[in-house]
This record gives C-alpha cells, structure tokens and sequence, in this order.
C-alpha cells in the first residue's frame, strides 16, 4: 500500500524515455503567443495583467539595480507556479515533487546572487558573516555558523519545496482513497470524507500558489542583500 502511495512522486517514462522534459515544458503552451497587437484576447489580457501583478511584487523588495533580474524571477514564478498547479490535475506528474529538480533550480540562482555580491560589494557581502560587536573569542565559531546557515540556504529552498507538495500530495491521496474505500459501506462518512477532498484540494491549490512565491521571494530577498 505504501509504495503505490509515492509510485505517483517517480518519473513516469515511455518506452524507457523519461516524460519529466515533457511535464516541464507543457506550461509554456498555456502562455500566449506572440501577436502583432499587444492584447488579442480576454485570456492574454488576464495572463498580462497577472504577469504584471507578479512582476511588482517581487520587485518591491528589491532597488533598482536588482530590477535587471525581473525577466529572470518573473519567468521561474510562472514557471513553478504553473507546475505546481498542472501537478494537480488527475494522471498528471509534478516535476516540483523532485528534490533534485528543486535543487537545480535553487542552487544556481543562489550562487548567482552570491557571486554578485562578491563582484559588487566584496565587503559588504563578507561582513554577513561576522555580526558587528563581535567579542573575539567567538569569531571563528561564528565565521562557521554563518557560512553553514549560508551554504544552507539553496538546501532550504529546494526542500521547502518538495516537502509539501509531496505532503500535499499524499494528502489528497489517502483522503480519496478513504473516500473510495467507504463509498460501498458507510457512504455518510463517504461523503463527508469527499467534502474534505475538496477542502483540501481548494487548500493544495493555495499551497502551490504560495510555495512558487516563497520559492522565488526568497531568491529576491538573498539577492537584496547583495546588490
């Protein structure tokens, strides 16, 4: 029982091909097409309008220097936010379930954010890891603790990720499972299992909606503290 419960977290294949290629690159078919007008339809004027809404979002944080990353963290926010939305779909497969995934988005943007802050700011970016006031004794243990909590900071992002949209999945799995099992012998409590399906599928949408923004706020918010 309990591996067909996380047979739905591995990569599905055909014919030995792995699909997470395919999962990955089915949400660019939901964004418009390029037009000669800049508004075609009511859909490209919501997904528009959305796009711009996300895009001051994550800029408030940031000055204007760190506004030359907003293609770069507006795409990643749809991009997750699409994925994690479609993983929610019957038959489907959430490639944001995959700490390897989460890790290889989350590693090389952290480092990227590093790096600039080495390039632009060296002292700056270097005095994080020793807090001001600092009595003697205790700066080489706090130089490690800080370098640690910082090394950690890409492993932070990418678990967060991936434990609860797996957790959420899970979720929804055992609930429609007890929903189905109860259908033939007690179909009050049936019911009333179904109904907290729904809740919890309305609370899974918000958790993937939430988690893609927490993913790349983050990023935004390391980014600010190096530029």
């Amino acid at each position: 029982m309990n591996l067909t419960f996380f047979d739905q977290f591995s990569s599905p294949s055909l014919m030995g091909i792995p699909l997470i290629l395919i999962s990955m690159t089915f949400p660019a078919l939901l964004l418009p097409s390029p037009d000669n007008r800049w508004i075609t339809n009511r859909t490209s004027t919501i997904q528009l309008s959305m796009i711009n809404l996300i895009t001051k979002q994550l800029m408030t944080p940031l000055n204007k220097k760190g506004h030359k990353w907003a293609l770069i963290l507006t795409s990643l926010m749809i991009f997750l936010l699409l994925i994690n939305l479609l993983g929610l779909l019957p038959y489907t497969f959430t490639p944001t379930t995959q700490l390897s995934m989460n890790l290889a988005l989350a590693f090389p943007l952290w480092l990227a954010t590093l790096l600039t802050g080495l390039r632009n700011q060296p002292s700056a970016s270097l005095s994080h890891l020793l807090p001001e006031g600092t009595p003697t004794l205790l700066i080489p243990a706090l130089i490690m603790i800080e370098t640690t909590s910082l090394l950690m900071r890409p492993l932070a992002l990418g678990v967060r990720l991936t434990a609860n949209l797996t957790a959420g999945h899970l979720l929804i799995q055992l609930v429609s499972t007890a929903t189905i099992a109860l259908f033939s012998t007690m179909p009050a409590v049936s019911l009333l299992t179904l109904l907290i399906l729904l809740l919890l599928t309305i609370l899974e949408v918000a958790v993937a909606m939430i988690q893609a923004y927490v993913f790349v706020l983050l990023l935004s918010l390391y980014l600010q503290e190096n530029i």
